[in-house]
């Protein structure tokens, strides 16, 4: 993770010494969270919002850093209902790093490493951040289309790479079928000239 990360950083610093444009912006929108492995939730909805930077590379592929604020978790739902039915609600402030590739002026794709860091977790109204570990890693894969120079809109699917219970794990298949978080982002986006 180590290697990634560093990568990454030095991506973006090549990215900055050799951008041809920076533009800025804000965007938020809807979550659709819910978790992935062995146990079984349902998706809770959400929001995001924060504020990016996309920096040109070349003419048709740019690098786009982001902070974001996330509510994330899911909702379950055990025997049938009742009161055994409720929320776990988990926030992060989210670092996605994307490589984006404009297809045309108006339809783009994207792809790049995330890692988040928790803020709160809870279940109902009881706290259970202990529970959970405090860093998150994830990997999204998404397409925006732009309206405008300004306004664009994305889509996006966050796939979580590590599991969020603060434990350690025995073995791979352990750590395979470990609780992972799962995000469907829909954003509405605006760049300043």
């Amino acid at each position: 993770m180590k290697k990634i990360i560093l990568s990454t950083i030095a991506l973006m610093a090549f990215a900055f010494s050799n951008a041809q444009e920076t533009r800025f912006g804000v965007k938020g929108g809807l979550n659709l969270a819910n978790f992935t492995g062995d146990f079984d939730t349902n998706l809770k909805a959400g929001f995001h919002i924060g504020g990016f930077a996309e920096i040109k590379i070349i003419e048709r592929l740019a690098i786009q850093p982001e902070l974001l604020f996330s509510t994330q978790g899911a909702r379950y739902n055990m025997d049938g209902g009742g009161k055994d039915s409720g929320a776990y609600k988990l926030n992060y402030i989210n670092v996605p790093v994307l490589a984006k590739f404009y297809v045309t002026k108006k339809f783009t794709v994207e792809s790049g490493p995330q890692i988040g860091f928790l803020v709160s977790a809870k279940n109902e109204s009881r706290d259970i951040k202990d529970a959970y570990k405090t860093a998150d890693y994830g990997f999204n894969f998404g397409a925006g289309y732009n309206f405008t120079d300004n306004f664009s809109v994305g889509l996006r699917y966050t796939v979580g790479l590590s599991g969020i219970y603060d434990r350690d794990y025995v073995d791979f298949s352990d750590y395979y079928d470990s609780t992972k978080n799962s995000n469907l982002q829909l954003s509405l986006a605006y760049k300043f000239k």
